[in-house]
């Protein structure tokens, strides 16, 4: 069943959360020679470009490299431009892949020639959350209201994502198969041009992480209908989890890093120490609990074992949400 599917993810998460991470005892054995490029697997705007661009700031604020970060979005065939540049750059100690779940489903969905077990383990910052949302104009509050709406619109209901086969398009598909409705499904590039469609009133609703969101929300432009977590997030404590409202709908999205394949082991060790130290950024924690991220530092062998994981469970979630 696909909500047995979502409680192993979670349980998935939460065990490997408390595994141990693999100390940088290797970090002063190796240090960049030349800038180091920050692979963003997503288009700009989103919250992959916005979290990987707000790490190269504190990192260049903090002094914690040697060298200067340079973000690059690669985000084209949902994220399988930047997983073959990694591969095809196999070895190379500069460059480092700012990563989402397509970096599971792209790669389970296309063949693109990439096997995630082959790149390097760097460090799981966060995991992210879901919101369902409609435009404040919609007058909806409930969900019952959405649900009723999107019946009666009776196919014509356009949902917005990023990509399809991604983490918009899988939560898109667990609503339709909890409440029997029917969407018109838009891809967009990145989750910004999502939030902005929804505002413009070019798209019905989304599944915005709440860092996509948050600002139209204050501006009182978008309205949170539920989120897709265990309980209430911080920054919207009166919207209530699809649990609270009877829906076992749980879904989330790490926020990592990994290296290339064959990256050298002392390099793997200065980038778990690079991002062991952003984590612990009060700056980086302070934005955490602002956008509702859910902050769970993991590294090394304990990261990989994560990812071969997650990339099981989204193996069945996309078998039961696509039919394959």
């Amino acid at each position: 069943m696909l909500n047995s599917t979502l409680r192993r993810a979670v349980a998935a998460a939460c065990v490997l959360g408390a595994a141990a991470v693999v100390p940088p005892a290797q970090a002063a054995d190796w240090s960049p020679n030349k800038p180091i490029e920050m692979v963003i697997m997503a288009g700009q705007g989103g919250g992959a470009d916005r979290l990987a661009r707000l790490f190269q700031s504190i990192i260049q604020k903090n002094d914690l490299a040697d060298m200067p970060v340079l973000p690059v979005n690669k985000g084209g065939g949902s994220g399988a431009e930047a997983l073959r540049y990694m591969k095809d750059n196999a070895g190379d100690a500069h460059k480092v892949m700012a990563t989402l779940n397509s970096y599971y489903t792209t790669p389970l969905r296309t063949d693109i020639g990439v096997d995630i077990a082959n790149f390097t383990p760097l460090a799981r910052m966060a995991v992210d959350t879901f919101v369902l949302w409609v435009n404040a104009d919609s007058g909806i509050t409930t969900l019952d209201e959405y649900v009723a709406a999107v019946k009666e619109a009776g196919g014509a209901w356009k949902m917005g994502g990023t990509g399809t086969g991604q983490e918009d398009s899988l939560v898109t598909a667990m609503l339709e198969k909890e409440f029997g409705l029917t969407f018109t499904y838009v891809p967009f590039k990145g989750g910004g041009t999502v939030a902005k469609n929804l505002v413009g009133g070019h798209i019905d609703s989304t599944v915005n992480n709440p860092s996509e969101q948050l600002a139209f929300f204050k501006a009182g432009e978008v309205t949170p209908i539920a989120t897709f977590t265990e309980e209430r997030l911080e920054p919207l404590p009166d919207v209530p989890t699809m649990r609270e409202l009877g829906h076992d709908l749980t879904y989330g999205m790490q926020r990592s890093f990994v290296g290339a394949p064959g990256m050298p082991a002392d390099a793997q060790a200065y980038y778990i120490d690079l991002f062991q130290r952003l984590s612990d950024t009060e700056e980086w924690q302070n934005y955490a609990a602002e956008q509702a991220l859910e902050t769970d530092f993991l590294a090394g062998d304990a990261l990989q074992e994560y990812f071969l994981k997650e990339r099981a469970v989204h193996a069945e979630l996309l078998e039961a949400t696509e039919g394959g």
